[in-house]
């Protein structure tokens, strides 16, 4: 199982962006999806995570700003960024935990995409 994690890109203070991360290979299911990021010089830190069963929690630096979804037809979660800061400038991870055919349990990471807010 692979995630690939797309949508970053440059925007203006205030602006918005959508990150999507889908997941490829052998996916029976996802039980949670995690959004993360790491500015330079900082430690990764969790902005938002859901489970299957739709609860969700974030980050108190981007609640009302920031909501996760996921669309479990194509294995892939969103993290929609409204109102976005210079302070949200960072590389964005996601994770995704769950099963799949033939292998079990899966913990995996999609690579970085950039997001740059100026102000």
């Amino acid at each position: 199982v692979q995630l690939q994690a797309s949508g970053g890109g440059m925007v203006q203070a205030g602006g918005s962006l959508r990150l999507s991360c889908a997941a490829s290979g052998s996916v029976y299911s996802i039980n949670s999806f995690g959004w993360y990021r790491q500015a330079p010089g900082k430690e990764r830190e969790r902005v938002a995570a859901d489970t299957v069963n739709g609860s969700t929690n974030y980050a108190d630096a981007v609640k009302g700003r920031f909501t996760i979804s996921r669309d479990n037809t194509k294995n892939t979660g969103y993290l929609q960024m409204n109102s976005l800061k210079p302070e949200d400038t960072a590389v964005y991870y996601c994770k995704a935990l769950g099963s799949g055919y033939g292998v079990g349990a899966f913990h995996v990471w999609g690579q970085g995409t950039l997001v740059t807010v100026s102000s």
